[in-house]
C-alpha cells in the first residue's frame, strides 16, 4: 500500500490547484479524480468569469480571495500559458428603485478594494457599450472583471502539478475513508492508498465526501443554471454585462468569451436533471437576452448546455454566504459549496490549503518547483477540425497529455466547438483515441 503526505480527493479545477500548490513544498501529493478526465464536474459548465469581488462581505474570506484571486489571475494564466482577458464588467439596471442597490454594491466593492470600480449614468453606460437596451436606470462598472477558459485553466494547473512531482489517478472513486496510523486510508474501487492529510475537494460530492469518515456538518443543495453559445461571428458587448434582477423580468449574464465566442448565462432554478437544458429554460433565455440585448443575433446560437451549482448550508438550515473549510480532525481539510466566485478564488483557496499542509507537517519549501506549463503549440499539419483550425498533431499532443475522449480532446483544445459543433471532426478525433488505446498511434 502506497503512502502519500497528501491526497486530494477531485478533480476540478480546486483540486488540480491544491493539487499543484502542495507541491510548492516538499509534500508528496496523490490527486484522486472518478470520473475518466478532471475538470468534468463543476468546472466543465462555468460562466468563465473572474469576478471583480464587489459582491461579497466586506472582511469575508470569499470578499479577500476574491480580490486577490482576480489581482493574481493574470500571472497565473502566464505561467501556465492559459488566454486571459481583463474586459471589464457592468451591473445594469433599468429600474430607477435598484439604483440604491448598486449603490451598496459600489460601497462593498470600495471596502473591498476593488479597483477602479464607479457608478455610471445612463448616457456613460450606453456610450460605453452601443449594444445595450435604451433607458439605462445606472450601472456598476468594475474594469478589474475578466474572463478565462474554466476547462483550460484546470487542466494546465493538473498538468503543472503533474510535472512537478504530484501524481494524477483518474478513474478512482473514494469509497471510504479511515483513521489509519496516525494519518488516513482512503480507499477507491480499485486500490487503496495511505496519507498524512487529507484535502476534500469533491465539488458536488464534498459533502458526501466527509461524511465517510465524519458526521454531516454542511450539506448542499444543487441548484442549475442554462447557458447559450453563440458563433464567434456574433456581434457580442465588450464587457461582460450584468443584468440586475428585478420585479419586471428576470436577470442574465453577457460573457465575451476569451475564444471570441458570445456566452450568455441565465438566473438559477431548482435542479431536475444535472447539466440539462429544458425547452421553457432556453425560450425564457432567448427571451430575456433579446430584452437586453435587443440586437443580438439568435440565430447565431450554436449550442446550450447546463450547469448545477452547490449551495452550502448547515445541518441547522442556515445558509453560508461565505467560503467553508471544515478541518474535523487534525490533517483532514473539506472545502465544501465552494461556488461562484470559485474560478477566481481557485488558486487562492489552493495556496490558503497547501500553507496549511506545510505549517502542519513541518515540510520545507521545494526550491524545484516551477510554475511554468507550456501549452499545446499550434503546429503546421492535417487540419481535423475545420471550424477551429486544429491539427491531428496538436489532437495527438492533448491525447497524449491525458485526454481519453471527444470531450476531452475539446475540453484541451476547443475542437468540436465552432460552428458545426464536432460533426465534421468528431469520427477522425475518436479514430485517433481508438488508435491510441490500442497502441498504434
Amino acid at each position: 500500500m502506497r503512502q502519500f503526505d497528501a491526497i486530494v480527493i477531485g478533480g476540478g479545477i480546486l483540486g488540480c490547484m491544491t493539487a499543484r500548490n502542495l507541491r510548492r513544498w516538499n509534500i508528496s501529493t496523490l490527486l484522486l479524480e472518478k470520473e475518466e478526465d478532471i475538470c468534468t464536474g463543476i468546472t466543465r459548465a462555468n460562466s468563465a468569469i473572474v469576478y471583480a469581488g464587489y459582491d461579497n462581505k466586506p472582511g469575508s474570506l470569499k470578499a479577500e480571495l476574491t480580490v486577490r484571486g482576480n489581482a493574481n489571475m493574470a500571472k497565473l494564466c502566464d505561467e501556465l500559458e492559459v488566454p486571459f482577458s481583463r474586459c471589464g464588467s457592468l451591473l445594469v439596471t433599468y429600474d430607477p428603485n435598484s439604483v440604491e442597490k448598486l449603490q451598496r454594491k459600489l460601497h462593498n466593492g470600495i471596502r473591498n478594494g476593488v479597483p477602479g470600480i464607479c457608478l455610471l449614468s445612463r448616457e456613460e453606460a450606453e456610450a460605453m457599450e452601443p449594444m445595450l437596451k435604451k433607458g439605462v436606470a445606472a450601472a456598476l462598472y468594475a474594469p478589474s472583471t475578466g474572463t478565462v477558459n474554466p476547462w483550460q485553466l484546470g487542466i494546465a494547473a493538473c498538468e503543472n502539478a503533474e510535472a512537478n512531482g504530484a501524481e494524477i489517478l483518474r478513474n478512482r472513486e473514494v469509497r471510504n475513508i479511515r483513521v489509519y496510523e496516525g494519518g488516513y486510508l482512503v480507499e477507491t474501487q480499485k486500490e487503496a492508498f495511505r496519507s498524512t492529510m487529507v484535502f476534500n475537494c469533491a465539488g458536488l460530492f464534498a459533502d458526501k465526501v466527509q461524511e465517510l469518515l465524519f458526521a454531516p456538518s454542511v450539506q448542499l443543495e444543487l441548484d442549475a443554471a442554462e447557458y447559450l453559445v453563440f458563433d464567434r461571428t456574433a456581434e457580442k458587448p465588450d464587457r461582460v454585462i450584468f443584468h440586475q434582477a428585478q420585479s419586471c423580468g428576470k436577470g442574465i449574464t453577457a460573457i465575451p468569451c476569451t475564444e471570441g465566442n458570445l456566452l450568455i448565462s441565465g438566473v438559477r432554478k431548482p435542479m431536475d436533471i444535472p447539466f440539462a437544458t429544458s425547452v421553457e429554460g432556453l425560450q425564457e433565455l432567448h427571451a430575456a437576452t433579446k430584452e437586453l440585448l435587443p440586437n443580438v443575433e439568435l440565430n447565431k446560437v450554436i449550442r446550450s448546455f447546463g450547469a448545477v451549482r452547490p449551495n452550502p448550508h448547515r445541518a441547522s438550515g442556515e445558509s453560508l454566504n461565505d467560503y467553508c473549510i471544515e478541518n474535523p480532525a487534525p490533517g483532514f481539510f473539506s472545502l465544501i459549496g465552494i461556488k461562484t466566485p470559485g474560478l477566481t478564488c481557485a488558486n487562492e483557496l489552493g495556496l490558503l490549503l497547501a500553507k496549511k499542509a506545510a505549517e502542519y507537517m513541518g515540510a520545507e519549501e521545494n526550491k524545484e518547483f516551477n510554475p511554468k506549463r507550456k501549452a499545446i503549440s499550434a503546429v503546421d499539419n492535417e487540419i481535423i477540425c475545420q471550424c477551429e483550425k486544429i491539427t491531428k498533431a496538436e489532437i495527438i499532443e492533448a491525447i497524449r497529455r491525458g485526454a481519453a475522449t471527444f470531450d476531452g480532446v475539446k475540453r484541451r483544445l476547443g475542437s468540436g466547438m465552432g460552428r458545426c459543433q464536432g460533426s465534421r471532426c468528431t469520427y477522425e478525433i475518436e479514430k485517433l483515441l481508438e488508435e491510441y488505446r490500442n497502441g498504434t498511434l
